[in-house]
């Protein structure tokens, strides 16, 4: 079998934030979890030893969830959920509180652990990275009569260091290009490894859905869905000019691309951001006022969220910026630019009232994001900012949500 020219992997912590909380708590383990309460939420340990630990079913609040093991999602309780809502699914389940400067000392523990034995890798977050294998010594060697025994090993490497770094595992999917890899992580988590090259696209990737591709939203998996194309190898079976013709000449051509396994963006080392955001897709339509509590729960941690990327990235904006996406899939955007560079997460939220006050709420909502853009480095928003004497005034309908 001859190699591909180059073996990408993408690397998936798996369930980061509620892993680390089990590496504090593992008597928790296998039991359903979820993060995302207050520090009044954290476990207490009693005289007798014993610990006592909240219940999502006395939550009261507008929290959302962050994450969940797997135990919680096997019982439908996923990220960006209402907590209230959760505790209807999973009432038993525990809850805890979120420790970001515990995920983020973890995050840079295990990136610091693939650098060790594999140095080129591309950032996407705090729990997911790009890494280049092309060039690591042994990886195109063959073991015994397995020809991607060399590729696995390195794999195999790369887990066990994390793991000893850590105490966490890891999925990796390595095949030659990433959007390859992004799917081919999640098909054997958690604590997988899978490698496949493009004569494996047939039988691993044509049959999974269409949403498993990078890059097929809600809005064009439902359309897709509503011409016929469920799976990958539906798209991969369409005619180029026939996808042109329903999605547009870029999108279209893209799609054909993907469904065949065509990627051949590089492995970004290094590069300035342009803008940082954060969204999340509702699991159904939510509603400007009957849902206005969990909407603006949701807005204020995706405001936190964006202002925990800015301090980790040390970057500061000028230009806050919301996207609204309405049932039938009307996107709204708008944008807010402030006189000096913002990181706090009250003062993304008070421009982000400043955009809510030019969108009419007459549709049911699916999908809400921030942005931040303009940036500047940390230090230097800081010697520029001006001197404040008092707190920013809130827009009259900071508390749309």
């Amino acid at each position: 079998m001859q190699q591909p020219d180059r073996w990408i992997a993408h690397l998936d912590m798996d369930a980061f934030y509620a892993s680390v909380e089990l590496l504090r708590y593992p008597q928790l383990r296998g039991e359903a979890v979820v993060i995302g309460g207050r520090r009044a939420d954290a476990p207490r340990q009693l005289e007798d030893g014993s610990w006592r630990y909240s219940k999502l079913r006395d939550y009261t609040g507008r929290g959302v969830v962050t994450t969940s093991t797997y135990a919680a999602r096997d019982l439908g309780v996923f990220s960006a959920m209402g907590l209230m809502k959760a505790a209807l699914r999973a009432p038993d389940a525990i809850l805890l509180p979120a420790d970001f400067d515990s995920y983020r000392k973890y995050s840079r523990l295990f990136k610091a652990a693939v650098a060790e034995v594999a140095p080129v890798i591309e950032d996407r977050g705090i729990d997911e990275i790009y890494i280049d294998l092309s060039d690591v010594p042994g990886v195109r060697d063959a073991v015994g009569h397995d020809p991607l025994g060399g590729v696995k090993a390195v794999a195999r490497e790369i887990k066990n260091s994390v793991g000893r770094a850590t105490g966490l595992t890891c999925s990796i999917g390595i095949t030659p290009n990433k959007l390859l890899s992004k799917i081919a992580s999640e098909l054997d988590k958690p604590d997988g490894i899978s490698v496949l090259t493009l004569d494996d696209i047939p039988t691993r990737i044509w049959p999974l859905a269409v949403r498993k591709i990078n890059g097929i939203g809600p809005k064009a998996g439902d359309r897709l869905l509503s011409i016929g194309i469920a799976t990958v190898g539906d798209i991969a079976a369409a005619s180029p000019a026939w996808l042109v013709e329903q999605f547009g000449e870029s999108y279209g051509n893209w799609l054909h691309n993907a469904s065949h396994g065509r990627d051949s963006r590089p492995v970004v080392t290094h590069s300035e951001p342009v803008s940082i955001s954060r969204e999340t897709t509702f699991e159904r339509d939510l509603h400007a006022v009957h849902d206005r509590v969990l909407l603006g729960a949701i807005m204020d941690e995706l405001c936190e969220s964006l202002a925990r990327d800015l301090a980790r990235k040390r970057y500061a904006g000028k230009t806050v910026g919301i996207k609204l996406r309405f049932e039938g899939f009307v996107t709204v955007t708008r944008d807010q630019t402030v006189r000096a560079a913002i990181a706090s997460a009250a003062d993304i939220r008070h421009a982000v009232g400043l955009c809510l006050k030019r969108v009419k709420f007459d549709k049911r909502l699916r999908l809400m994001g921030v942005r931040i853009g303009n940036l500047v480095h940390a230090g230097e928003a800081l010697a520029a900012a001006p001197p404040r004497a008092e707190p920013m005034p809130a827009p009259d309908n900071l508390n749309l949500f």
